[in-house]
């Protein structure tokens, strides 16, 4: 309860009684804010620990949004009843992250001129010290007009030659939009998951009325530019000696059947920031009807190398020769232990089995020793690996067929033993070569965003949207992954592809171009 000093009783025995309620009643605060406190580790635990492959930590977070936002408004009565000078103090860890890059506007909150005169000797006081806080603060989104004036100049006398300056082109020739606009509607369509019609309402609170099939236009006609820098991204990517790939499902409206059709949106990764490698990390997104295996190998026609993957079939196919099909493409299989270690957990959940808690033990011990040498050489990844991973490994693949020979051929720890079996080459592979990974966990973090955003989306609404999503999701996620601003980035670039740009220098607006450069 508030507490006004100037209503205190004056007998002890009352002022006894008051001081032991707002006791009582701090400490009930202070158990609430506790059991919310302790109901939030719960759900972190279960979002991060052993159960995280079972929650879905996109549902999760609502629940932690909710209780955050409780905790904090106990934490704010709890701190408006008490005396300012012991009110709650941050740890400023909420500050620590603030980029250095922001400006910074200094405000003086400063004493009454009166107050700056000593009551005693009459002197003035002067400054013996300041306390100093920074807040993060937000000038709200302030849509401008940008006027521009192209003066034309000409000769008094002889009434000829004429000269102006030339009018700048434009994503959209003679439209309304900025190039910094349609990059504001890109990101917020393919990075913050804000449909159009979304974007629609927020402009139309600001009082700029703009239909969303106006936005989309704005986006087919940004994916028409991008277009060519998107496939620089992609023979990038092939010409990488490592890829992860994975795909997701994309449903597309389909106006002749009244429904949604399931395409795919492959995705094709790279990462070798795990060994040192000098090629940047980057992410190319392929729009296709469905999943199989001819899509998989139209898009990885002229890569050569290790490609990472999960147990899906396609790949497979990729690599084998059939009777009356093409030739095989030059690629190794490297399969994902991840992928089998989800199969064990999902068996240990479900039933309990010691034999899938065996496995996932040893498992972890595998990814204990990969913890501890991320980073190095592929050489000394690979020495480690052949030293202290190797016997773990075979051990593993002869507990692995005694468990065989044990069980029933029908039950579902024998088809997930017969699967490691089966993928048992692909799966040691990174005991061979220093570059590859256990898993193929790095292309799934690549997957993630799209999956948000889908949530948000629903469905994309034609084949063409598909593309566009390909390709404005590919820049925006490399972007990402070389620590570029996608905003900033999709600006520029547009601002540049549409002055002529030479399409023999696309490589020099590749985001890890574009950011050496910038930096400079």
């Amino acid at each position: 309860m508030p507490l006004d000093l100037d209503t205190l009783p004056t007998d002890p025995a009352d002022l006894r009684r008051l001081v032991l309620a707002l006791a009582e009643e701090r400490d009930v605060e202070k158990d609430r804010a506790d059991r919310l406190e302790h109901l939030l580790v719960q759900l972190k635990r279960l979002m991060f620990g052993r159960r995280s492959e079972k929650l879905d930590p996109n549902q999760l977070a609502l629940a932690f949004e909710d209780l955050e936002q409780s905790i904090a408004a106990v934490h704010a009565e709890m701190d408006a009843a008490a005396p300012v000078e012991r009110r709650r103090r941050r740890t400023g860890d909420e500050r620590a992250s603030l980029p250095k890059t922001l400006p910074e506007i200094e405000r003086v909150i400063d004493v009454a001129p009166e107050d700056k005169v000593c009551p005693c000797c009459k002197g003035e006081r002067h400054v013996i010290g300041e306390d100093v806080s920074r807040r993060l603060d937000v000038v709200p989104v302030q849509y401008r007009i940008l006027v521009t004036r192209r003066p034309r100049y000409g000769c008094r006398t002889c009434e000829t030659g004429v000269v102006q300056a030339p009018a700048p082109d434009h994503v959209v020739a003679g439209g309304l939009p900025t190039e910094a606009l349609i990059a504001q509607v890109l990101v917020g369509k393919y990075a913050d998951g804000l449909p159009l019609y979304r974007q629609a309402r927020i402009l139309a609170r600001q009082g700029i009325e703009i239909d969303r099939s106006v936005l989309a236009g704005w986006v087919g006609h940004a994916c028409w530019w991008l277009k060519p820098l998107y496939e620089r991204l992609r023979l990038h990517l092939l010409s990488s000696a490592k890829l992860y790939a994975d795909e997701t499902r994309l449903p597309v409206l389909d106006p002749g059947r009244g429904r949604t059709k399931t395409c795919q949106l492959w995705a094709y990764a790279r990462d070798d920031r795990p060994w040192g490698g000098g090629d940047p990390p980057a992410v190319a997104y392929v729009y296709a009807a469905g999943r199989a295996a001819d899509h998989a190998r139209d898009h990885l026609s002229g890569f050569a190398g290790v490609l990472q993957v999960d147990g899906y079939a396609a790949y497979k196919s990729v690599v084998t020769a059939k009777a009356g099909a093409a030739l095989p493409l030059p690629i190794t299989l490297a399969f994902c232990w991840s992928h089998l270690r989800r199969k064990f957990y999902e068996l240990h959940v479900k039933q309990g089995s010691p034999v899938a808690a065996e496995a996932l033990r040893r498992i972890a011990e595998l990814y204990r020793i990969e913890s501890e040498i991320r980073g190095r050489a592929p050489e000394e990844r690979q020495a480690a690996r052949a030293e202290r991973t190797r016997p773990l490994v075979e051990s593993m693949r002869t507990w692995i067929d005694a468990q065989l020979a044990r069980v029933s051929g029908k039950a579902p720890l024998a088809e997930i033993l017969r699967y490691a079996v089966n993928h048992w080459d692909g799966l040691c592979l990174f005991l061979d070569d220093g570059r590859v990974e256990m898993d193929s966990n790095a292309v799934e973090r690549c997957i993630r965003p799209v999956t948000l955003v889908r949530k948000n989306s629903l469905f994309a609404g034609s084949d063409g949207g598909g593309d566009h999503w390909a390709i404005v999701a590919s820049l925006i996620e490399t972007a990402k992954l070389n620590g570029v601003e996608p905003f900033a980035y999709l600006k520029s670039v547009l601002e540049t592809i549409v002055m002529d740009f030479p399409a023999s220098r696309l490589d020099e607006l590749l985001p890890w171009n574009w950011k050496a450069a910038v930096n400079g």
